[in-house]
Formats: C-alpha cells, sequence, structure tokens
C-alpha cells in the first residue's frame, strides 16, 4: 500500500500540480501586497486620504460584550483589485504559452487524383487507363 501511494504521489502530474499550488499561494500574497501595500495608498492619496481598507458600514458599534458589526467594504474593494490583477496575470502567462506552444501540423491528405503522363489531366489514383486520351497508366 505505501509503494502505490509512493507511486501515486511521485507521477509528475501530481508533483505539477502541488508546486502549481505552492507557486500560486505564493503569488497570491505578492498581489495582495502589490494591491495593499503600492496600489490603493496612491489611489487613496487621490481621493483626498482615503485608507480603502478601513471603509466599511457600521451596522452596529461595539459593546463590551461584542466586537461591532460592519460591512468593510473596503476590503471587498481590495480583493476585487487583487482578483483582477491575478487574472491578469494568468491570461498573459497562458497567452504567452500559446504563442510557444508548437502548432501542430495537419496531417497531409493522400492524394485521390494523378496527372496522366501522356495528357497530363487529372484522373482518379486508382486508374489504370486515361479517360481522356485512353493511354494505358
Amino acid at each position: 500500500m505505501i509503494k502505490e501511494f509512493k507511486e501515486f504521489a511521485m507521477r509528475g502530474n501530481v508533483v505539477d500540480m502541488a508546486v502549481g499550488i505552492i507557486i500560486g499561494g505564493a503569488f497570491g500574497k505578492i498581489v495582495s501586497s502589490l494591491v495593499s501595500d503600492v496600489i490603493m495608498p496612491p489611489i487613496g492619496m487621490l481621493l483626498g486620504s482615503i485608507d480603502f481598507s478601513e471603509l466599511a458600514i457600521t451596522l452596529q458599534d461595539k459593546t463590551a460584550e461584542a466586537e461591532a458589526v460592519a460591512i468593510k467594504y473596503g476590503v471587498f474593494i481590495n480583493t476585487i483589485l487583487d482578483f483582477v490583477i491575478v487574472a491578469f496575470a494568468i491570461f498573459m502567462v497562458i497567452k504567452q504559452m500559446n504563442r510557444f506552444k508548437k502548432k501542430e501540423e495537419a496531417p497531409v491528405a493522400e492524394p485521390t487524383t494523378k496527372d496522366c503522363p501522356k495528357c497530363f489531366t487529372p484522373i482518379h489514383i486508382k486508374a489504370t487507363r486515361c479517360p481522356n486520351c485512353t493511354s494505358e497508366l
């Protein structure tokens, strides 16, 4: 059973998938930092020193027993920007991969006609006599 699991885990597609998930997780952190630390501060400054991560609609204030209840739409805006940047990056990677991918050539079809060696009329490939000049092939 351990041998079967080892064979399963070491197959190429399982290892490739694991590497992709790990790199994707790391890439997600980079994009989140890009949005929250690089993109949103200048946008907030242009809009009057707004910190998008703190934008929220408070439904209920904080009490001694419970935290405040709020709709944090600023964090949602940051998450949407994260998604758009990740989707665009994936689009660009796939576009480049498709560009470099070797285009498969269509198989060449077998010819169905040939030319008569005497009169050069196209005739069926299996013909033994030319219908135009009646010469034997």
